[in-house]
């Protein structure tokens, strides 16, 4: 980071977006956020010369593997997780939608529209993307999408 009040602006919105005391597991040094010359808003969030996430105009973040890899440190973060079946990786990885029947678990901060990290068993990213319903209904439904996969491990 440059300054300090780009670092503390960065901490605040990613505990505001994936839960309180996530921004813990970004790294302390190599932060650069882009910011948009017509609003003078954060729109892009690099560590090094990786994308880390694309803030939404709503304030939403859209991470990248790359970050939800970063997050996945904090034991926090994982309350965004969604677990699928072993057979299902291969498909998450290339980008497919994760289907309700083969969701194992979902945190407790799943929500539609949220922005969630689908994980193996082991807690490995294997992709990211929206819920499209709640966490706790992923395992009830027998059909169906539970997560819009925007990138995956392999795209």
């Amino acid at each position: 980071m440059d300054t300090p009040g780009e670092n503390r602006r960065l901490s605040i919105m990613v505990d505001y977006i994936f839960g309180k005391g996530v921004s813990r597991a970004l790294p302390k040094d190599g932060m650069r956020l882009v910011y948009s010359r017509r609003s003078g808003r954060v729109k892009l969030v690099f560590h090094g010369h990786k994308l880390v996430a694309t803030v939404k105009p709503s304030g939403a973040m859209a991470l990248t593997v790359y970050g939800a890899t970063l997050l996945a440190r904090s034991s926090r973060f994982k309350e965004n997780f969604v677990e699928v079946a072993p057979e299902t990786e291969g498909f998450v990885r290339g980008g497919k939608s994760v289907f309700c029947k083969f969701v194992r678990s979902a945190g407790k901060n799943v929500y539609p529209k949220g922005e969630v990290a689908v994980v193996d068993g082991k807690g490995k990213v294997l992709g990211v993307g929206m819920a499209v319903i709640n966490g706790r209904h992923m395992k009830l439904f027998k059909s169906g999408v539970a997560v819009k996969v925007r990138d995956g491990l392999e795209r």
